[in-house]
């Protein structure tokens, strides 16, 4: 196989109309397509970010939650590059979302931090 990227990463919300504002007005991703499935009384929201990827947005009828251990198998986190964390932490605090504090990891020395989607899902800050 010869991957060329990342094409997409799939989420499920709990509330779609909370989680697209989230994902849209919050984190400012910007929506490609909507589409409503009848037959699964589900929608689809497919987000640009940054012109390259996509992050599908599922609604489904009473999903399961999240286990919150975040050690849990299965996806541990969605992380997003930005060129200046503590613009991009000053951002989301104006908005009330919480987040941590911002670290250093010990092996690139660069910074990161942690904050959740409205379903608890980690998602990463990590300046390059």
């Amino acid at each position: 196989m010869n991957f060329k990227k990342i094409h997409h990463v799939a989420v499920i919300c709990s509330n779609y109309e909370v989680s697209k504002d989230f994902y849209v007005r919050v984190l400012g991703l910007t929506p490609i397509r909507e589409v409503y499935r009848e037959e699964r009384d589900s929608y689809k929201l497919d987000l640009e970010v940054n012109g390259q990827y996509q992050i599908e947005l599922f609604s489904f009828p009473n999903p399961p939650a999240r286990v919150n251990y975040p050690e849990a198998a299965g996806l541990r986190h969605l992380a997003f590059e930005v060129d200046n964390i503590e613009e991009a932490v000053h951002h989301l605090k104006e908005l009330q979302v919480k987040v941590e504090d911002i670290r250093i990891d010990p092996w690139t020395e660069k910074k990161f931090t942690f904050f959740a989607d409205p379903d608890g899902l980690p998602i990463e800050l990590y300046e390059c």
